[in-house]
Parts: structure tokens; C-alpha cells; sequence
């Protein structure tokens, strides 16, 4: 994701869904540098935005049904937040929340995709989307794991437009801006109840250095860090509430 700000079609949100928020705000506020904006209003039922360097970055949100689990969804820009969701669907995904307003931000869907991997759909009005991206603290990167890379292959490109490069090691998601996200299949090194799922990656100065922070905060390592053939150090971590995701170096983006 090599663009500075969010692009159509593109990823434009991160949102912490959390059994604990207090401790996910405290956990990436050490970790990244964030600071909390309780979003004032009454409906917003303990939405936060976190802002790094004071732009916003992501959000962090108690969970709103019980059986959300703790994850992180990453959101997509689109135009028109219907038309994408009949998209979607008629590609055969399917909805979790109906196209819905979010107060005056803009017009929010969640959704899956046909084999269950959990995305937003994001059509904006006051809130664009993260104000920072690509820089240290900030996302730069999403990845699908799912176990039928054929059927995202297909999917993806006919909801959003996306570009596919595709090779023997790993699958490119595309704009006509750069790639912003890749897929990888999920082998036998993953456990079954572990569903396909997003996964957000934020840019870092230095991988082993936050990784090792993440750990004395209480995160768990689920990827050591790892230098990718051709691509950037990484490092997937799972924080003290439950979410997975993952880190990248700066400026190594593919």
C-alpha cells in the first residue's frame, strides 16, 4: 500500500472489535504510539478513534453481539455502499449488518465473503477514512488468509476491480495506484477453527525491536520475525485481547 491516503476500492479503516477495549487502547498506545478520542456521542456506545501524531488511525469498539469474537475488520472504500453490497452478494458473498448509517461519518456494511472471511464496506461522508497510512504506526499493508484462493481470486475482482498478480508463492491484491494487499492459503499449519480472516499489517521502524515490546505488553507471537523472499521483514502477533495481526518494516512495502 504504497499510496499516503485511502483510495477507492482500497482499504480505508481498521476497527478493533473488543471484549476489552480499555485494554486494546492501552496495549496499541504502547505500542504504536496512539492516543484514544472517545467519540462523544451518545449513540457511538464506547466507539474510540485512536489518533497517531493527532491524525486518526484506526478505531477501537466494544463488541456489539455475543458471538463477535475480538478481531481486528478492515473496511473498504467504495462510492456507494449499496450498490457494493448487492455487488457482493450477487458474487456470493453475504451480509452481517445491512447497509446501515454510521451518525454522520458515512454509510457502513459488514459482510463475508464466500468463504466466511469478514470485511467492511465503507462509503464516506465526514470520515474518509485513516488520515495516515505508511508510516510507521500507521496501516500499510492487508492480507486474506482463507483456504479457497480460487474463489477470492474470482470474487475480489468482480466486487471491487481489484488487479491480481498472482505467483507461485503469493497472490497480489491491486489498484491502479500500487498493490495495497496480498492472500495467503491457509495450509495445514493452521488449525480448523481458525476461520479465513483479514489481516491487518502495521508499518513499524524496526520489526524484531516491536516485537519484542508486543511480547513484554502481553501479546503473543503467532510468525517470529521473518524476512520475506522479495518483500519486507514481517511478523504476526496476536495482542492481549485476542486479535491477530500483523507488522511490517517501513518503507518495504511490496
Amino acid at each position: 500500500m504504497k499510496q499516503q491516503q485511502v483510495t477507492t476500492n482500497g482499504p480505508c479503516w481498521v476497527e478493533h472489535g473488543s471484549a476489552d477495549p480499555e485494554a486494546a487502547q492501552r496495549f496499541y498506545g504502547e505500542l504504536f504510539g496512539w492516543q484514544p478520542e472517545p467519540d462523544e456521542h451518545p449513540e457511538a456506545a464506547g466507539y474510540a478513534f485512536m489518533r497517531l501524531d493527532g491524525k486518526v488511525a484506526a478505531s477501537v469498539t466494544p463488541l456489539y453481539g455475543d458471538e463477535q469474537p475480538t478481531a481486528w475488520t478492515v473496511s473498504f472504500l467504495v462510492t456507494d455502499v449499496d450498490a457494493s453490497a448487492a455487488r457482493l452478494t450477487g458474487a456470493g458473498g453475504s451480509l452481517i449488518v445491512e447497509p446501515t448509517d454510521a451518525l454522520d461519518y458515512g454509510r457502513f456494511a459488514i459482510a463475508a465473503d464466500p468463504s466466511g472471511a469478514v470485511l467492511g464496506l465503507w462509503q464516506a461522508s465526514r470520515l474518509v477514512g485513516a488520515e495516515v497510512l505508511n508510516v510507521p504506526g500507521a496501516l500499510g499493508w492487508v492480507e486474506l488468509l482463507t483456504r479457497d484462493p480460487d474463489g477470492a481470486r474470482a470474487f475480489y475482482p468482480a466486487v471491487f476491480g481489484w488487479t491480481v498478480a498472482a505467483s507461485e508463492q503469493y497472490t497480489q491484491w491491486g489498484l491502479a495506484d500500487g498493490d495495497f494487499g496480498g492472500m495467503l492459503t491457509m495450509g495445514e499449519n493452521f488449525p480448523p477453527q481458525v476461520p479465513p480472516h483479514w489481516l491487518p499489517y502495521f508499518s513499524v521502524a524496526d520489526v524484531d525491536v516491536t516485537a519484542f515490546r508486543a511480547g513484554n505488553l502481553g501479546a503473543q507471537t503467532l510468525m517470529a520475525p521473518t524476512d520475506v523472499p522479495d518483500g519486507p521483514r514481517i511478523a504476526v502477533l496476536r495482542d492481549p485481547v485476542g486479535a491477530a495481526f500483523g507488522i511490517y518494516l517501513a518503507g518495504a512495502e511490496g
